[in-house]
């Protein structure tokens, strides 16, 4: 897997620089495209027997990277790999902060399989694992962990999703004299931030992609962290609705199809089954984990976050591209 790093910096990076022109054109769909593209070229391109195990959907359309598309050259190592071309398209179609090119290599076999659906997620750093247990409310998982950190209530801070479906979790934490702090979009790299050992949260919760959720659960398991996660279907996350109950019942058949479940609590080491992780996210616009895209007079320079769970060691990489 180690040999791959390099190859995985240069897929996240490539497709931030295929959207990067676009910021700001209003148009998430295109600058989405632009991205899955150059993904695409760079992924095929590496000796490896790729599989996308969790990214943009299962149907062969496209230019997206579909579930269970095969990837590489065909020769090499069995991968895994857990995908968001760019998170936070709108971010970058409005010319806003915070957007990344995110991709997860793991050994095959090793990452959760499971569709583009809702996931409920929570994250802390390596100081509170074992400290969280998605069974229990938010409240009792916030007195825990500010037990397990040695701090009050009033001192600890928790990141989620600027999201109507976030608002309960809002309003409970700040009851309790929690720092809430809500970002429009962007729970990968949350959950980073939460893990990294200058911390700027002790804790992240929120309701989001399932993408995203292995995603962070790949950097969560490479920053010797602590995660759990649970599928919740559309009506959960949504509300009812006839369109609502029907998108419900195909994501259930999905999950049985994949072997996975609707309202179950997936432990870290259930998401990811391995230390052997590669992580890459390639900064698109400026943002509070990577430094965006910009030009110089001598070229392009990018600026990518590699977090390697093999030799445990987090990179940035500063590019410039000529």
């Amino acid at each position: 897997m180690n040999s791959l790093a390099w190859s995985l910096i240069r897929t996240t990076e490539r497709a931030a620089l295929a959207a990067w022109p676009q910021t700001g054109c209003g148009d998430k769909n295109a600058i989405d495209d632009l991205a899955v593209i150059a993904m695409r070229q760079a992924l095929n391109d590496i000796p490896m027997q790729g599989r996308i195990v969790i990214g943009e959907g299962e149907i062969d359309n496209a230019p997206m990277l579909y579930i269970g598309e095969q990837v590489g050259s065909g020769t090499g190592p069995g991968v895994d790999i857990a995908v968001d071309p760019i998170e936070g398209t709108r971010m970058v179609a409005m010319g806003q902060s915070n957007a990344l090119a995110v991709m997860a290599f793991a050994p095959h076999g090793s990452l959760l399989h499971a569709p583009d659906m809702y996931m409920k997620k929570l994250v802390v750093n390596r100081k509170a694992r074992g400290a969280i247990n998605l069974a229990h409310s938010l409240s009792d998982n916030l007195r825990n962990v500010a037990r397990a950190l040695g701090k009050p209530l009033s001192e600890l801070k928790m990141v989620t999703l600027d999201k109507p479906r976030s608002q309960a979790f809002i309003q409970e934490a700040s009851a309790l004299g929690v720092k809430v702090f809500a970002l429009p979009d962007g729970d990968v790299a949350a959950s980073v931030l939460t893990c990294q050992p200058d911390n700027a949260f002790d804790l992240m919760f929120t309701v989001g992609g399932a993408p995203e959720g292995v995603l962070s659960a790949c950097a969560v398991t490479a920053m010797a962290g602590d995660m759990q996660a649970e599928l919740i279907d559309f009506c959960e996350a949504k509300g009812e609705s006839d369109e609502h109950r029907q998108i419900a019942a195909d994501e259930r058949r999905r999950c049985a199809e994949m072997g996975v479940a609707v309202n179950r609590i997936y432990t870290l080491g259930e998401l990811v089954r391995s230390q052997d992780i590669l992580f890459s996210a390639t900064g698109v616009t400026a943002g509070d984990l990577l430094q965006g895209i910009s030009r110089t007079n001598e070229g392009v320079r990018t600026h990518t976050m590699l977090i390697n769970g093999i030799d445990r060691t987090c990179n940035i990489i500063n590019s410039l591209h000529s």
